[in-house]
């Protein structure tokens, strides 16, 4: 069996449709997907097992200047690609209007979600199956929902698993435990406070743990050197592709994260992570997985959504430390059963 996958952002919802795809995969050993996903995300669908081709869009670049997509070919192309390949259904697992219309021509019939459960409710007419999930889940467990409903199997009652090949990422280089700072993120209100990373950073040095910062802009690269200025444990990454990133993360003995999609990579990729929540509240799309831990901000403005409001003052340093190194033991006495377990094997041989 042959699915067409929409999905096409932001990160934080292309990671939360993994674990459909697993299930779907475990009910079906022969269903293979393909995804049509924002091209600044195509390296993600690429890490699962149960995806063959992934089929980049640029709806953000493309809405900025119709006409020249037109002309370019680029929307033409698009519609060739996926018109190529014979499909037994499509699942827009999205929701909206700009991602159903990218159904539009593929013969095959479309399955989504009904008009009370999609994000914008119109863009169900576009579905053949309109099929209803509860809201007011996670939303992972919304996405596997729709999966195990537009495909016909029973969903499994664990916690989804994201089943990346997280082998292919992992830093072939020896080195010291390290932590990783997630530190960029969209809006104003969901920065932790420079300070605080600082002061963070300060506190690991007691701890002999090593941190490594990744950045993505000048604004982040700025930040990082400022956190990193003049400590020795700390370093400032290179400029790094989604995969190098990624790569960084598999290594890490843990990470700490504001509310943004590098946070929930990290889930994704099972590395224990401390994710800090300002304006937002984890609920509903937070970190989903095994060690991740959500520290929500106590002041007046928490959770209220706004993205201009600073809401982080009750939130400092030595409070995450305390919620990160039960991580960092956990963590430690996994390399150390792993080591004596190789040892143990080599032995018997």
């Amino acid at each position: 069996m042959r699915v067409l996958l929409i999905k096409t952002s932001s990160l934080g919802d292309v990671i939360h449709t993994l674990p459909a795809l697993t299930d779907a995969m475990r009910a079906n050993s022969n269903i293979r997907f393909d995804w049509v996903v924002e091209e600044g995300f195509a390296e993600i669908p690429r890490w699962h097992p149960a995806v063959d081709q992934v089929i980049p869009v640029a709806i953000r670049r493309w809405r900025k200047n119709l006409l020249q997509t037109w002309r370019n070919g680029e929307w033409y192309n698009f519609k060739q690609r996926v018109h190529q390949q014979k499909y037994d259904l499509v699942i827009d697992a999205q929701g909206l209007l700009k991602s159903a219309w990218l159904t539009r021509g593929v013969k095959a019939p479309v399955a989504g979600f009904s008009r009370k459960s999609a994000r914008e409710p119109l863009a169900s007419l576009f579905y053949d199956r309109q099929i209803s999930v509860a809201r007011g889940q996670h939303a992972v467990e919304r996405t596997r929902q729709l999966f195990s409903q537009a495909l016909g199997y029973s969903l499994p009652l664990s916690m989804g698993q994201y089943s990346l090949h997280r082998e292919r990422l992992m830093i072939a280089e020896q080195h010291a435990p390290y932590v990783v700072f997630l530190h960029g993120t969209t809006w104003p209100s969901k920065h932790w406070p420079q300070a605080e990373w600082r002061a963070l950073a300060e506190l690991l040095a007691t701890e002999d743990i090593a941190v490594r910062i990744p950045w993505g802009n000048a604004t982040e690269e700025a930040r990082a050197h400022a956190i990193a200025d003049g400590l020795t444990h700390v370093q400032v990454l290179p400029r790094l592709n989604l995969t190098g990133v990624a790569a960084q993360i598999a290594g890490a003995q843990a990470c700490v994260a504001v509310d943004t999609g590098l946070g929930h990579l990290a889930a994704a990729l099972d590395v224990p992570c401390v994710s800090l929540y300002g304006p937002t509240l984890p609920g509903l799309v937070g970190a989903y997985g095994q060690g991740q831990v959500h520290l929500c901000a106590p002041g007046p403005n928490a959770g209220l959504g706004n993205r201009y409001v600073d809401c982080f003052a009750s939130l400092p340093a030595e409070q995450v430390l305390r919620a990160l190194k039960p991580l960092l033991s956990a963590m430690q006495q996994t390399d150390i059963g792993s080591a004596e377990h190789a040892v143990a094997t080599k032995d018997a041989y």
